[in-house]
């Protein structure tokens, strides 16, 4: 429907509770000549009169009311969708703050861009979340939004998509005997002391990232405990333990002390999109769909 053929309906619409081409006009902000014209030609489209007007009255004729009742409430929808659009368009100003653990993966990176092409008025605000406290951040409101590395069993967040399945790697010192091997079973895990989290993050989260016995039974050494990422690292540089990583974050981590080594038959993980069940917002939902489409 082009935008004059709207205008002519909101003539109509007004014209029809007025019935008086001035007052009309005063509505709509144009002359009592364009309430005229634009009446012609919607009826000129209708192929009928819609409105008798006489030099003493104007009135509805009887296709003009029927035509009435059909047009209110499809205007009425049409209006409400219009408001609908602007208010979520509204909804978009600001900025987005988006936290992540580890590195960003190409996942996020494709999310980002779509992102802000779809928006370009909403900024974005990417912050790093401490591997100690996944869920922290968005439980106290410090980001709308993150990207985390599952589980996640948080009864006040929503888990929205799960993407970035990744194969698990062992940073492990380069001295260490098993470090030159192409690959690791989870049975070699008990020869290695293993870096787990420490910190506010729940124990069911802490252990899924860790192992402390292998399929087989052998018990896995406990190896110190750290807050970030970077915090093991530098302990696996040091020779003082090794850290189960997903793919990505061992590349994005790479120094010449630390060998990275694939370890097959472990679940691989994945990362989830998750926010907070009551400040979920449209430039939440906007770019969890985002991330949809960037998968």
């Amino acid at each position: 429907m082009s935008g004059l053929e709207v205008r002519e309906l909101e003539a109509f619409l007004v014209l029809a509770e007025e019935l008086h081409f001035g007052r009309a006009g005063e509505r709509l902000y144009v002359s009592q000549g364009r309430v005229s014209q634009l009446l012609r030609a919607l009826e000129h489209r209708v192929g009928a009169r819609l409105i008798e007007r006489t030099s003493r009255k104007v009135a509805l004729t009887p296709l003009g009311a029927d035509f009435l009742a059909d047009l209110q409430p499809a205007y009425a929808a049409l209006r409400a969708t219009v408001d609908g659009v602007r208010a979520a368009a509204r909804g978009m100003e600001g900025v987005l703050r988006i936290g992540f653990q580890g590195s960003t993966s190409e996942n996020l990176t494709d999310a980002l861009a779509l992102f802000a092409r779809r928006f370009p008025h909403c900024g974005t605000e990417v912050i790093e979340i401490p591997l100690a406290d996944p869920f922290g951040p968005v439980q106290r409101g410090e980001v709308d939004i993150a990207v985390v590395l599952l589980p996640m069993g948080e009864s006040d967040l929503v888990l929205g998509q799960v993407f970035s399945e990744q194969p698990q790697m062992l940073a492990v010192h380069n001295e260490h005997p098993l470090a030159a091997r192409a690959s690791l079973s989870p049975e070699d895990l008990a020869e290695f002391a293993l870096i787990g989290v420490r910190g506010p993050a729940p124990q069911y989260w802490r252990r899924a990232q860790s192992l402390d016995v292998t399929p087989g039974g052998r018990p896995v050494p406990v190896g110190p405990g750290v807050g970030t990422l970077r915090e093991g690292i530098e302990l696996v540089a040091a020779g003082q333990g090794a850290m189960l990583l997903c793919h990505p974050t061992a590349v994005y981590h790479d120094r010449p002390e630390v060998r990275f080594v694939p370890v097959t038959g472990l679940a691989h993980s994945r990362l989830g999109l998750v926010w907070h069940r009551n400040r979920e917002t449209t430039r939440v939902r906007a770019f969890s769909r985002a991330v949809a489409a960037a998968g």
